[in-house]
C-alpha cells in the first residue's frame, strides 16, 4: 500500500519506520527538521560546541519499553541522568531540592518551620492514601477536589504537588487542579513515584535526543517531505487525497501523527464522531527558551536540580519550570544551559540561545473520556490517528500509539502484527 504519515514527532517517526518495512511510506513535515518535540540544538559557548535538548529529554527502560527497544535496535547510546526536583516559591520564600536531606533543608530555617514540616507530612500521607483512587469507579474527583476533601495543606498543594505536575505536563496550576485525580495517580504509580524510596533509573540519549532521529533516517526507505505542510485530507471509498502546497497526492491509507486538533483541522470531511472525540482534546501553548541565565535557577546552588519549578508571587500567574540541562545531559560548560517554559520575560535577552514554541495536551475529564473512544474512529475511512495524546503525553505514549496503528493495519492486510514487548529488547518488526 501507499501510506501517508502526517507529522514527524515520535508517533510519526515510529509509524513511518514500522510501516516502511512492508509499504511505500511518505512522511510529511511542515518544519525544517524531523522530530517534533525531539529537538536538539547545536549551540556554541566559549568556543565549544554543545548539543542541547529542549523537548524530549529523558526515558527509562522500565517504563519506556518500546522506545528502549527502538534505541537498542538502532544502536543509540544513552547514559544515566538525574531526575532531581526543586521548588522556589516567590510567594512564601521557600526553596528546596527534594533529592537529599541537605538539599531539602538548604534553608535551615525549614527544620523548625511548621508549614514546611506539614508539607512533608502531607507528602508522606498522599503517597499512602492516593493509591486508593485507583479503585474508584467512574470519573472520580479532580485533583483539586481530592486535596480539599483530604484536608491537604496549601504548602503541599502549592509548593510541591502542583508545581511538580505543572513541570511534568507543562500546564498552569488551575489546569493541574482540574486534572482527574485518579489519572494522575495512575501515572505516578506506573512510574514508581508514590514512594519515598529508590525509583527507576532514568537515562538520556548521548549526543542529544535527535541522535535517534538521525539513526532512523540512516536506515529507512521513507520518502521524506520536509517543509511540506499538509493543508487538507479528503477521504473516499478507495483511499485519501493529501493536499500540500505542492499539489494533491493519492494514498491508500493516511496516518495523522500530529496533534489531535491539527488532525481535526486537516480533515475537511470529518464526521460527527471525529469532531466529538478529537475536539474534546485541548492543548496548552508553551513558550520555551534555551538560555544561559542562571537567575532562572534557584538562588542557592544546593537547590539546583534537573527540574526547577518556580512559583510566582501572583497566585493567578502560572507556575513555570526551568530544566538544568547540564545536570540532565551531563554537560560541563562555563555557564549553565537552561530550558525555561513560560517565563521568557525574566530571561536576560543577551543570554537567549534559542526560542521555541511547543504545545502539550490538557488533561481533564473530557479528554480522558475521549481517549476511551479512540476505537470509534481508529482506522475508519482509511484514516488512523497516532499521538502521545492517547496516553499520558510522553514519548512512550507516542510510540505506543504508533505501534497500535501499525498492528491494526497489519491485521487489515493479513500480515503478522508486531508483538508488543514489555521489556527493553528489540521487537521483531524493528530488526
Amino acid at each position: 500500500m501507499r501510506i501517508a504519515v502526517v507529522g514527524s514527532g515520535i508517533a510519526g517517526l515510529a509509524s513511518a519506520w514500522w510501516l516502511s518495512r512492508r509499504h511505500e511510506v511518505v512522511l510529511f513535515e511542515g518544519n525544517d527538521y524531523l522530530g517534533g518535540h525531539t529537538h536538539t540544538h547545536d549551540v556554541e559557548l566559549a568556543g565549544q560546541r554543545y548539543a542541547i535538548d529542549s523537548g524530549f529529554i529523558v526515558f527509562n527502560p522500565d517504563h519506556y519499553p518500546l522506545l528502549s527497544a527502538l534505541f537498542e535496535t538502532l544502536g543509540v547510546a544513552s547514559q544515566p541522568t538525574t531526575m532531581s526536583f526543586s521548588v522556589h516559591s516567590e510567594r512564601s520564600g521557600v526553596e528546596y531540592n527534594a533529592t537529599s536531606l541537605d538539599g531539602l533543608f538548604c534553608q535551615r530555617r525549614n527544620l523548625l518551620s511548621p508549614r514546611f514540616l506539614g508539607m512533608l507530612a502531607d507528602l508522606a500521607r498522599f503517597y499512602r492514601q492516593a493509591p486508593a483512587l485507583l479503585e474508584v469507579e467512574g470519573h472520580g474527583p479532580t485533583l483539586g477536589e481530592y486535596l480539599r476533601a483530604g484536608g491537604y495543606g496549601s504548602a503541599f498543594r502549592d509548593e510541591h504537588l502542583v508545581p511538580m505536575a505543572s513541570a511534568l505536563w507543562s500546564s498552569p496550576p488551575q489546569q493541574i487542579l482540574d486534572f482527574p485525580a485518579r489519572y494522575l495517580v495512575q501515572f505516578m504509580a506506573h512510574h514508581q513515584m508514590l514512594s519515598l524510596g529508590r525509583r527507576a533509573p532514568w537515562r538520556v540519549v548521548q549526543g542529544g535526543s535527535a541522535s535517534y532521529v538521525m539513526a532512523l533516517r540512516g536506515r529507512w526507505g521513507v520518502q521524506e517531505r520536509l517543509r511540506c505542510p499538509v493543508q487538507a485530507v479528503c477521504r473516499d471509498e478507495g483511499g485519501a487525497w493529501v493536499q500540500t502546497p505542492d499539489g494533491r497526492e493519492r494514498f491508500d491509507q493516511v496516518v495523522l501523527a500530529c496533534h489531535s486538533d491539527d488532525a481535526l483541522r486537516l480533515l475537511h470531511d470529518a464526521d460527527d464522531r471525529e469532531r466529538a472525540i478529537l475536539g474534546a482534546i485541548r492543548y496548552q501553548s508553551n513558550d520555551t527558551v534555551l538560555h544561559t541565565d542562571a537567575r532562572l535557577l534557584p538562588r542557592q546552588r544546593k537547590a539546583w536540580a534537573a527540574w526547577n519549578a518556580h512559583v510566582p508571587r501572583d497566585p493567578e500567574a502560572p507556575c513555570t519550570v526551568s530544566y538544568c540541562m547540564n545536570l540532565l545531559q551531563g554537560v560541563e560548560s562555563p555557564e549553565p544551559f537552561v530550558v525555561t517554559l513560560n517565563r521568557s520575560e525574566a530571561i536576560d535577552p543577551a543570554r537567549v540561545l534559542r526560542r521555541m514554541h511547543y504545545r502539550h495536551p490538557v488533561y481533564d475529564h473530557g479528554m480522558v473520556a475521549a481517549q476511551r473512544r479512540r476505537g470509534e474512529i481508529q482506522g475508519m475511512r482509511r484514516t488512523w490517528f497516532a499521538g502521545a495524546y492517547w496516553g499520558w503525553g510522553f514519548h512512550e505514549d507516542g510510540i505506543r500509539s504508533a505501534h497500535d496503528v501499525v498492528a491494526a493495519l497489519d491485521r487489515q492486510c493479513n500480515a503478522p502484527a508486531p508483538v508488543r514487548r514489555e521489556t527493553a529488547v528489540a521487537l521483531p518488526v524493528l530488526a
